[in-house]
């Protein structure tokens, strides 16, 4: 199953870092942090609402586990969690991923705001 041209369809073994039976994990290959994982459905679904429900569960489980294996390999002070939805919202690649992004302190000289920040000039309220 997968998208001939995907580049999350069908994942190498040794790219998978955690898996459950809908969604794995791996790192991203353009970090914005060390640490950063992609977590993506098996099957090729382009965004967040077309996940079944199934899948949406599936993937939150992933976060929990990621964060405990980010913990425990990284040890970063926050983490930042985000989907992007269609090419407005900046995804580039159509087949659902959540990013599991640790922060470090220091990384920026201002981080309040968080995920705000995608809309610079909104980031600060």
């Amino acid at each position: 199953m997968g998208d001939v041209g995907c580049p999350f369809c069908n994942p190498q073994k040794d790219e998978i870092v955690l898996a459950n039976d809908l969604c794995y994990a791996r790192y991203d290959k353009y970090p914005v942090s060390p640490g950063h994982l992609l977590l993506i459905p098996f099957r090729h679904i382009p965004a967040l609402f077309d996940a079944t429900d199934e899948e949406q569960i599936a993937l939150l489980a992933l976060v929990r586990e990621a964060k405990a294996l980010l913990d425990e390999r990284f040890r970063p002070d926050g983490y930042n969690v985000g989907v992007n939805v269609g090419k407005t919202a900046g995804q580039t690649v159509m087949h659902l991923h959540v990013h599991v992004i640790p922060r470090y302190a220091g990384d920026m000289p201002d981080p309040r705001g968080g995920v705000r920040g995608v809309i610079p000039e909104k980031r600060k309220y």
